[in-house]
């Protein structure tokens, strides 16, 4: 493999006099102009100010105009991927990465407007290119990533997903960050290196999930009395899936295992992934009130302590 290094330009020693002997013949010039004709000399000096300010009013103007145009082009975009209903993860990162290219275009243009050669400043950010490029080692690797994100596509906008210690909806995609929306309404941006090299849970890649819950009740309850009201329970809830949904199971109730100071019970149902979280609470809820009532009791964790004489 071959490997391409970024040599550093630097200014030989010829190059650094001519630009200082240049400058002091000009400014010898216009010394020895306004000693012979200061008024010749102070009419160029006018002129030359008067065409420097002229190149930085064109230089503002195309600023303006060129970030109207990009405004202008970014809104297109927005509406031609709605239009067509484009992936709204494609659609956030291409138009995030196609207005900071534009972006760029606009600067380097605006500044060869002013009269800069852009040739000198090729090489200066080639000579700058080393460490250019460790400054931003980040970034680059953010963009790489979100490369491989937008190719395998582990998610979309509108998933809820966890990644990074986080769990929240995706909003929006950018070119080096991933902007999730928190459910106690925080925002948080994932840089796409991190997020691209991490575990990433998806909510939402299924269109059912598994719910279960786990009671715990006193030694002595009658199992299959037990289980046959938990699975009451379960019938009770609407929103619960039977057997015949596709990729869910039938419902069931059994005992999950026996602890210390109770009998573990385990319910274990399955509900589209939006009812997920309604239909959690409402169960607990109707566990909580419908068991004591058919005579199940909740224990507490008990210590039997033997004292010998």
């Amino acid at each position: 493999m071959m490997i391409l290094q970024t040599v550093p330009y630097t200014p030989s020693p010829e190059e650094i006099t001519s630009k200082v002997d240049s400058a002091k013949v000009a400014a010898a010039g216009f010394a020895q102009a306004l000693a012979t004709n200061p008024s010749e000399a102070l009419r160029q000096l006018g002129i030359d100010m008067l065409h420097f300010g002229l190149k930085v009013l064109v230089a503002i103007l195309i600023y303006i105009v060129g970030a109207w145009l990009i405004r202008v082009v970014k809104k297109s975009m927005v509406k031609s991927f709605e239009k067509r209903n484009t992936d709204k993860t494609v659609a956030s990162f291409v138009t995030s990465f196609t207005t900071v290219a534009l972006t760029l275009v606009l600067i380097i243009l605006t500044i060869s407007t002013l009269g800069v050669n852009t040739t000198s400043l090729a090489a200066l950010l080639a000579g700058g290119g080393v460490a250019i490029g460790m400054a931003l080692s980040g970034t680059l690797q953010n963009f790489s990533g979100g490369l491989l994100l937008l190719a395998f596509k582990p998610f979309k906008v509108g998933d809820f997903i966890e990644a990074q210690g986080y769990a929240g909806t995706v909003e929006a995609m950018s070119i080096v960050s991933t902007r999730l929306s928190l459910p106690d309404n925080r925002t948080v941006f994932i840089p796409h290196g991190i997020l691209a090299n991490g575990n990433i849970n998806n909510y939402s890649r299924k269109p059912v999930r598994r719910l279960e819950w786990c009671v715990s009740l006193a030694y002595g309850t009658d199992c299959d009395a037990c289980k046959a009201k938990l699975e009451e329970i379960a019938d009770a809830e609407p929103r619960i899936l039977n057997s015949n949904t596709p990729g869910a199971d039938n419902r069931f109730a059994t005992v999950k295992q026996l602890s210390d100071s109770s009998v573990d019970f385990i319910l274990r149902g399955w509900v589209a992934k939006d009812d997920y979280w309604p239909v959690y609470f409402a169960v607990n809820e109707a566990i909580y009130k419908q068991l004591p009532e058919a005579g199940f009791s909740f224990p507490f964790p008990q210590l039997d302590v033997h004292v010998k004489a």
